[in-house]
């Protein structure tokens, strides 16, 4: 049996209870928001103690996969990346990373985490998976168990039941979120939060889901075995991946198994499923306030202020969410998490181009970003990391104009090829086929003026592409 435990790390989800800086685009996983870290990064870095993780597995979507790969590299971690082909949430997500670690060892043992998530006390957290390796071993699959801070009711709850082994209590009994005199009756009675985090034997697992859904079990071992691969990632195929049943892991398999087993653990966990969530795991002032990016308060208690640029001011409030980006600004509640919920389902219908992506655009080869749009004519900043190159394209209804300012650029333009230095520019006309690299050592940045008669993202006609993109 293995002494090594797989991560499996989810990172699949587009959370948007922390819009406007969390979109469809780029996630809450992905953002950096307790310093120069995200919490994706921070939970690869969590499991990266070789003498108890193996290499990880990441389980997430075609749309994130160079935003994974970035990141990744950022940190100087090496995983194996699996692409749903469609989102079926976290059973199938789980069972699929089961069924590639079982490919891998026959006797995997897999820590199953979401990358959303923050743990301040990693020592703490490593003990509590050590604690749960013998009993994963054993055949239990293990949930950990968050000791509660307050009586919550935007967390599920485990209650305990008879000792295993140590630590580790058999579960008695899952329960779904509660109103607030439930949840202090819960944390009175010795309840625990339920972090939603598993280890578990990989074989183990699959049983156990196969006992309650064996079609869904087999689509995904199907879709593992004929798995392909794409740029080092491993594509799940969807003609297999899409037969399973979209359900969560609790509903699947927790809720229905009698081998399911809680270690209790206090680790300063918090999914951060809000905004009152990140004002809770962050610094504040003397007056509670927590500000990222320029904020002034007066006479203002327990506010949270994140902002990209503008300056944000305060003056006699309470209690208040304000988040400024770019293109949208939130004021909202700090106690109703709920309320913003219902916010961004309108937003969808109304405004839906505010929930998906933010004017700064992240791309494989680097970001470009909106700076102004009229009838005719659009300017963007674009930026090329160094070595990026984008693809081979043309347009059939704009012409562009490039005026570098930082970097080098190397220029393709039909049967033309030509460097560009900082304050030269280079005109596209319309149907040209042309293409953008950086071949310098530093970020190269540049102005980009299209004019045209339409000037949507989808007048590409991508000829060579380096990512494989359609």
């Amino acid at each position: 049996m293995s002494e090594r435990i797989i991560p499996l790390i989810m990172c699949g989800g587009a959370g948007t209870r922390l819009w406007p800086s969390s979109r469809e685009g780029r996630p809450k996983q992905f953002l950096s928001l307790f310093g120069d870290r995200s919490t994706f990064q921070d939970t690869m870095l969590r499991v990266s103690d070789p003498s108890l993780f193996a290499r990880p597995v990441i389980i997430t979507n075609a749309m994130y996969r160079f935003m994974v790969l970035e990141q990744l590299n950022e940190i100087g971690i090496e995983a194996d990346i699996l692409l749903e082909p469609a989102r079926r949430d976290s059973g199938p997500a789980i069972a699929t990373g089961a069924a590639f670690a079982l490919s891998r060892d026959p006797d995997a043992v897999v820590l199953a985490l979401a990358a959303d998530h923050v743990v301040q006390d990693t020592a703490a957290f490593v003990d509590a998976c050590r604690k749960a390796l013998p009993v994963a071993i054993a055949g239990r699959i293990v949930t950990f168990g968050v000791r509660p801070q307050r009586p919550a009711t935007e967390y599920g709850y485990i209650r305990p039941g008879e000792a295993i082994a140590g630590e580790v209590r058999a579960v008695a009994r899952f329960v779904e979120k509660p109103d607030h005199a439930t949840a202090e009756r819960y944390v009175a009675d010795g309840y625990l939060w339920n972090s939603g985090n598993f280890m578990f034997r990989a074989a183990m697992l699959l049983d156990e889901y196969r006992g309650v859904d064996a079609t869904s079990v087999e689509a995904l071992t199907d879709a593992v075995v004929t798995a392909g691969r794409d740029l080092g990632f491993i594509t799940l195929p969807l003609d297999s991946f899409g037969r399973a049943k979209a359900i969560s892991i609790d509903y699947a398999v927790m809720e229905k198994t009698s081998q399911a087993a809680v270690i209790p653990v206090a680790c300063g966990w918090s999914d951060v499923g809000s905004w009152r969530a990140v004002w809770e795991l962050s610094d504040k002032d003397a007056d509670g306030n927590v500000m990222q990016g320029p904020a002034v308060f007066e006479d203002s208690r327990n506010c949270n202020v994140s902002t990209d640029r503008a300056l944000v001011a305060l003056e006699g409030v309470d209690d208040l969410v304000v988040v400024a980006t770019a293109d949208a600004v939130l004021v909202s509640r700090q106690h109703d998490p709920d309320g913003l919920k219902r916010l961004v389902g309108r937003l969808k219908t109304v405004a839906p181009q505010v929930t998906e992506d933010h004017l700064k655009v992240h791309r494989p080869w680097g970001s470009y970003q909106s700076l102004d749009t009229g009838e005719r004519h659009q300017v963007k900043r674009i930026v090329v990391k160094a070595g990026g190159r984008l693809s081979l394209q043309k347009h059939h209804h704009r012409s562009e104009h490039w005026i570098v300012v930082r970097g080098t650029a190397q220029v393709t333009v039909n049967d033309l090829h030509k460097i560009v230095h900082e304050n030269e520019s280079i005109y596209i006309p319309i149907g040209a086929t042309h293409r953008l690299e950086n071949p310098g050592k530093i970020p190269l940045e540049l102005i980009e003026v299209q004019t045209g008669s339409y000037l949507g993202e989808d007048d590409i006609v991508r000829i060579e592409d380096d990512y494989r993109r359609p």
